[in-house]
């Protein structure tokens, strides 16, 4: 299936992307270059606002969650929302606050588990450290953001000969005691928390005893890249959840005065449940709704009518076909790659698509010129969830889940269609547009 230009150029420019935010604060900074060479301005949580007929804007919280909106031609309480929700964080590991650990010649840093990673592929591949640091200044204390792009850490695996039933048992790694990543050697009485420090300070051009905290990813160095006969398929680290952000954006960026209020809210946290102040589960969205809503000079009233006239599309990754796992698979839901963007249904509610609003997404894609398809988990299994229920049931609005098609979602490196990205929006677009 080979790709088309379009295609091609924007599977690349998603890779570009995700290279760019190895962490949700990287992935926030990203989106934020974007939109300003796209003309949107920035607001401040702590100020009042003054929204301009034909403004573009957008406000950040918490460094990691960022919403960015389009105030629409016609009256907000005719028109409601139009919202696209995704998620900047990925599933991983994060270094602890104490995390350098001397002995045997060598330095380890510890790490938690950040969310439901697939913890066996993190080991022996090249890893870098990215996220933010707090330094102490004449100002105050003052956030940076840190990168190591080059390969700094490493999970070294065991050897066959000491583990022979790996290939059998499967790689099982204790969380606590096997999972420290190796950093470096350590020299005859040299400290291990101080190598550390002083590693992380001279990154961001400081000194160590400036250096107060920090909140440290870790993540796999190599860039994404096309692959495949016709390279069809796209193999990247955070596919989930940063290209339903980078479609949300795009699409956004891409919406010239629309009727409706059109909204791209990104959120940290989705990968450990989401409540949080920065999270769709915090006051985040809802904030800035109602915000948009007093500078519309809507009263309570007609506030409630705009949300009943909102539509909410929750943008998440979702699991394609893998034929070696049959048994994985609900059978008559078979998701394909660059098969289009996939509507997901749950009936116990861990998606929020009702058949109203998979009907309205259907029509979406439809008005795109983009394929669809459903998807629902096997019914022996335990379904994963998304931001939809929280944030439908936080605003009261319609909503449905949806997502592009994946293969090893939560791996270190996951792959997905150089196809869909373009699909995935196009739909979006059309959802601003509607």
């Amino acid at each position: 299936m080979p790709l088309t230009a379009h295609a091609r150029k924007t599977a690349l420019d998603l890779i570009d992307f995700i290279d760019a935010s190895p962490s949700p604060w990287h992935a926030v900074a990203s989106a934020e270059q974007r939109l300003l060479v796209h003309g949107f301005t920035r607001l401040e949580e702590g100020e009042r606002w003054q929204l301009a007929a034909g403004g573009r804007y957008y406000v950040v919280r918490g460094g990691g969650s960022l919403i960015a909106f389009v105030p629409g031609s016609r009256p907000l309480a005719e028109t409601g929302f139009r919202v696209v929700g995704a998620h900047t964080d990925s599933p991983g590991l994060r270094l602890k606050p104490k995390a350098a650990l001397g002995g045997d010649g060598l330095l380890r840093l510890g790490v938690e588990v950040y969310g439901g990673p697939i913890l066996a592929t993190f080991t022996d591949r090249d890893l870098g450290l990215a996220g933010r640091v707090v330094m102490r200044t004449a100002a105050g204390p003052q956030a940076r953001l840190l990168r190591f792009e080059q390969p700094l850490v490493r999970l070294p695996n065991l050897a066959i000969h000491m583990n022979r039933e790996v290939n059998e048992q499967g790689l099982k790694l204790n969380k606590q005691t096997e999972l420290p990543l190796i950093l470096g050697q350590l020299g005859e009485g040299e400290d291990a928390e101080a190598r550390l420090r002083k590693l992380l300070a001279d990154a961001v051009q400081g000194e160590a005893a400036d250096l107060l905290s920090f909140e440290l990813a870790v993540y796999d160095v190599q860039k994404g890249c096309l692959w495949g006969a016709d390279e069809e398929f796209i193999a990247s680290r955070q596919l989930d959840n940063l290209a339903s952000c980078h479609a949300a954006l795009a699409a956004l960026m891409a919406t010239q005065q629309p009727t409706a209020t059109c909204v791209a809210a990104l959120f940290d946290h989705e990968e450990v449940g989401s409540e949080s102040a920065a999270g769709a589960g915090g006051s985040f969205v809802t904030d800035v709704l109602a915000r948009i809503g007093l500078q519309a000079g809507l009263d309570g009233e007609d506030s409630l009518r705009a949300m009943a006239r909102s539509f909410f599309i929750s943008a998440d990754m979702a699991h394609a076909w893998q034929p070696n796992f049959p048994a994985a698979y609900e059978p008559d839901h078979k998701v394909l790659m660059n098969g289009g963007p996939v509507i997901k249904t749950n009936a116990s509610q861990r998606y929020s698509t009702r058949a109203e609003t998979a009907a309205r997404f259907m029509g979406l894609c439809e008005q795109a010129g983009v394929p669809c398809q459903q998807y629902a988990h096997r019914s022996d299994l335990g379904c994963g969830s998304t931001i939809g229920p929280i944030v439908a049931a936080r605003l009261g609005i319609a909503s449905v889940d949806i997502g592009s098609p994946m293969w090893a979602m939560h791996s270190a490196r996951e792959s997905a269609g150089a196809h869909d990205q373009a699909y995935m929006i196009a739909a979006l677009t059309a959802g601003f547009g509607s």
